[in-house]
């Protein structure tokens, strides 16, 4: 037997794969090829998404029972929310507009809180994939930039090429990074929620291309590395490829999205993709062997640019042969060394009520949150085999 295999082999027999115990987050999480570390050991990206937990209200008390109980089925890793842009006050909010002119909210119903969400996440060995802004009207998004500074109603993929814009976007950006730089619970940023050349309404220049998008996410990530060295910056995209001759608008760049092109990017450290096949109409035959296909199709990726990539939202309802259809996603995740995967989305049942559900969301003490269970073991297993080949 050759010394790495036996050097395994001693390492699994003493070695526990359960849930990871809970410590203080001291160091930044890096990527080396197509993996993650902390401290140079591997770091296993499985967990959850948990949009609402800086934005429905919740007490300090109340975050921590909810990262404990993605904590508690293997999660080391949730995406959530950095952006919700209102017009009028609201109970949780980061910036309010008045005219063109945006103001962060830096109290307790803004960057405090958040800070509230940072020590929660910190309490239960979660890192936290911060998200910027988003595509949608959804808590406010890239519209709100576009119709306050431009006027309403003005084309959409306005915020990615218009100087004034990109300007306002970047004065939020700078003081999410520099408050956290120095803060390793935070995983990385993603400079938007699910970009595309349209969003929530039809209005759209006409001329916004993968280039339009691509430019821009070349000025943003860039942006961000200058402020910050610590921090990971991914893009967060639905992971839409730009193949030639391609009729489906999921590779024929229509969405202004070419994965590939922005994996490339020197300042973008991961990939991401999501997997909706129903809501994309990719039902038929079979949704689950299209997501297994498209899970694949975005391993390739990344071998071909050495860069980690995650699958970093999926969802099938309960009907939709749920159970099934995430057993071979996540095998398909495990088995084709995907670097890692956050199921839509972590649910709690909170002494105030159940947190926000949308039909995919995932209590504990369900067959699905069991099945989470298994599978961080296998992803935590792999990872730790990866050192010894």
């Amino acid at each position: 037997m050759k010394l790495k295999a036996i050097l395994l082999t001693l390492a699994l027999a003493t070695v526990s794969f359960a849930k990871p115990v809970a410590r203080q987050s001291t160091s930044f999480v890096e990527v080396d090829g197509q993996s993650f570390t902390l401290d140079g050991q591997p770091y296993t990206v499985f967990g959850s998404n948990s949009y609402w937990v800086g934005l429905t209200g919740l007490t300090t008390d109340e975050m921590d029972v909810a990262f404990n109980d993605i904590a508690n089925a293997g999660g080391t890793t949730v995406r959530t929310w950095g952006f919700n842009e209102v017009t009028s006050a609201s109970s949780d909010y980061y910036q309010l507009w008045n005219g063109s002119t945006p103001t962060i909210n830096y109290g307790s119903t803004g960057l405090g809180n958040f800070d509230n969400v940072v020590a929660a996440a910190k309490a239960n060995n979660i890192r936290l994939i911060v998200t910027l802004t988003n595509n949608w009207s959804d808590y406010g998004g890239m519209d709100v930039y576009v119709n306050q500074i431009l006027g309403e109603g003005q084309p959409h993929d306005y915020f990615y090429s218009n100087p004034d814009v990109i300007a306002a976007f970047q004065n939020y950006v700078k003081v999410w990074v520099e408050r956290y730089v120095e803060e390793p619970t935070i995983f990385g940023w993603e400079l938007a929620n699910e970009p595309r050349c349209t969003g929530s309404t039809s209005s759209t220049s006409g001329t916004c291309t993968t280039t339009t998008i691509t430019d821009w996410v070349k000025t943003m990530s860039g942006y961000i590395k200058s402020l910050d060295s610590n921090h990971l910056v991914g893009l967060g995209d639905e992971g839409w490829f730009n193949l030639p001759n391609s009729t489906d608008f999921a590779c024929d760049g229509s969405q202004g999205i070419d994965f590939d092109a922005n994996l490339a990017i020197d300042t973008i450290d991961f990939g991401t993709f999501h997997l909706y096949p129903y809501s994309w109409g990719k039902e038929t035959p079979s949704a689950m062997v299209w997501g297994q296909e498209w899970i694949e199709n975005h391993c390739n990726s990344q071998a071909t640019f050495n860069k980690p990539v995650l699958m970093e939202e999926f969802g099938v309802l309960a009907d939709q042969n749920q159970i099934t259809t995430y057993e071979n996603w996540y095998s398909t995740v495990v088995d084709s060394r995907l670097s890692g995967v956050l199921i839509w989305q972590a649910g709690s049942n909170l002494t105030s009520g159940p947190t926000p559900n949308d039909g995919f969301t995932i209590y504990p003490d369900t067959p699905v949150y069991y099945l989470e269970e298994r599978i961080s073991a296998q992803l935590r297993a792999r990872d730790f085999e990866r050192q010894f080949v």
